[in-house]
């Protein structure tokens, strides 16, 4: 028999009603606070408690409205804030995420680095700017903190399969850091410049998959979804604030000392995933005298597995619809000009798709599992369908809310994200997101480059209207795929 305790939530809400799977099993507020509870199964999906009243609308991963109607479980309705029960059979909630000192240290790594990353971008591009008063090189430069993870993702990922991956991060932190650092000497060649640079993206690559990798390991079940929210929500909230801040910080610092600092953040991160990371060894499934051999052979079942798998094909299949959305990036200085706006406004719609994308993280990420799974189709739909009304060139409040509204059905990513790195097996984990995340950039930078050269011939309303109505087709067809796969593992 299992004991379990109900009481903050119901002593705040009355109204809640906690429903088992057997009728027999059936919690009722009893007079004088709730009791403790006998389960006649360890399994049942009420192994768990709620704590401090933050839980609130609770279901377990089935709980869409068939399997409901197999075993009558989980809802808690009628609190304030939404958690899902997860895998482990815990609520998950954000306190709970936070309440684990691996994500901590993984959540304060992350943050310490990718805003020095910022910094550093913005220093970079006043740096080579300074020297050559070209904007050719300057856009040259800054575009290569894009290009190598085309060939590090799938090349380098898989280092964190074949070690322990608090190592890889730890080493990949140090020497970028060192990297960065060298960038700063005052006299060092432009195309020296490029070199540690494209050196210093290639080198995040096999971190960054470990980083993924090992969230998952530390975050059970829809613990991970929360915590991969957050962490992807660093990156959008590090562009929108790096962006706006980043001039006023390196004409304080210099962009040589901005590059410093940069260094400085890669160390602070190396320190805090070296002490704040459990040592774990590298995939047991991996062979240890292989670990050096075997890298095309690694690489090739990475492939065939993302490939040959329909959940994860049509996962990166939704993904890859940014290519189309994210056109905006690329054309809203010529966007802009079309309808009369300023320098300002570019900033302003620049800003207004990772606003948009943070505000919708934290949306999904409340959703429950099942519905989260199931508007994956409608949201990469929705996220072009903005982009289509630029063709009659709206004004700049107007443009601004749609880009915003784009952002945040692009928050899709967020849990195609999780359960593509849930459905990978752990010692292939590191390696199937490398070649994710390399067709994602692909797909984003294709996009970008293609609607860049249309723009000039067709005007950039036209080529923004035209790329919302393929990404509009594309994600119909991905979320079709999506759904094939995703009912077709559905039990029974």
């Amino acid at each position: 028999m299992q004991q379990i305790f109900l009481s903050s939530v119901f002593a705040s809400n009355p109204a809640c009603v906690s429903v088992a799977r057997n009728a027999a099993d059936l919690v009722q507020p009893a007079a004088g606070g709730m009791q403790p509870v006998s389960l006649k199964k360890p399994e049942s999906a009420l192994d768990t408690y709620l704590d401090d009243g933050l839980a609130c609308r609770v279901r377990d991963e089935s709980g869409n409205p068939a399997a409901r109607r197999r075993f009558p479980i989980p809802y808690l309705w009628g609190c304030a804030r939404p958690a899902v029960l997860g895998q482990a059979g815990l609520v998950a909630t954000y306190r709970r995420v936070f309440g684990r000192p691996e994500f901590r240290a993984l959540f304060a790594s992350m943050v310490v680095s990718v805003a020095g990353d910022q910094f550093a971008r913005v220093a970079l591009s006043l740096l080579v700017f300074d020297r050559t008063r070209s904007a050719g090189w300057t856009a040259g430069v800054y575009a290569l903190t894009y290009v190598p993870s085309i060939f590090a993702g799938p090349l380098l990922s898989g280092l964190a399969d074949r070690w322990p991956r608090r190592r890889v991060m730890v080493a990949a932190d140090l020497l970028r850091a060192g990297l960065v650092t060298v960038m700063a000497i005052p006299a060092l060649p432009l195309p020296a410049v490029a070199a540690l640079l494209v050196a210093v993206q290639a080198a995040g690559a096999p971190g960054n998959a470990a980083r993924a990798a090992t969230a998952a390991a530390v975050l059970p079940g829809e613990e991970f979804v929360l915590g991969k929210g957050l962490l992807d929500m660093v990156v959008q909230v590090a562009q929108v604030v790096g962006f706006a801040t980043g001039g006023t910080l390196v004409a304080f610092l210099g962009p040589g000392q901005a590059l410093v600092a940069d260094g400085v953040t890669f160390v602070a991160s190396a320190v805090l995933v070296r002490f704040g990371i459990r040592a774990r060894p590298a995939p047991a499934a991996v062979d240890s005298g292989a670990r050096l051999g075997r890298w095309w052979a690694d690489l090739r079942a990475g492939t065939v597995l993302v490939v040959r798998t329909p959940r994860l094909r049509s996962l990166v299949g939704l993904a890859c619809v940014a290519g189309f959305y994210v056109t905006v990036e690329g054309l809203a200085a010529p966007y802009a000009e079309s309808i009369g706006g300023s320098a300002q406004a570019v900033g302003v719609l620049l800003a207004a798709s990772p606003a948009g994308t943070v505000l919708g993280m934290v949306i999904v990420a409340r959703l429950p599992s099942p519905v989260r799974m199931r508007l994956l189709g409608p949201l990469a739909v929705a996220a072009s369908v903005p982009l289509v009304v630029c063709a009659i060139q709206p004004g700049l409040v107007v443009t601004a809310v749609l880009w915003g509204l784009s952002g945040m059905a692009s928050a899709y990513h967020l849990p195609a994200s999780a359960a593509f790195t849930l459905a990978v097996p752990d010692h292939r984990r590191a390696q199937a997101y490398g070649l994710a995340a390399t067709a994602l950039t692909t797909s984003q930078g294709a996009g970008i480059a293609l609607a860049g050269l249309a723009a000039t011939a067709a005007g950039a309303s036209t080529v923004l209207a035209v790329a919302g109505l393929f990404g509009v087709l594309t994600a119909l067809a991905a979320g079709a795929a999506w759904n094939r796969a995703r009912r077709a593992a559905e039990p029974g």
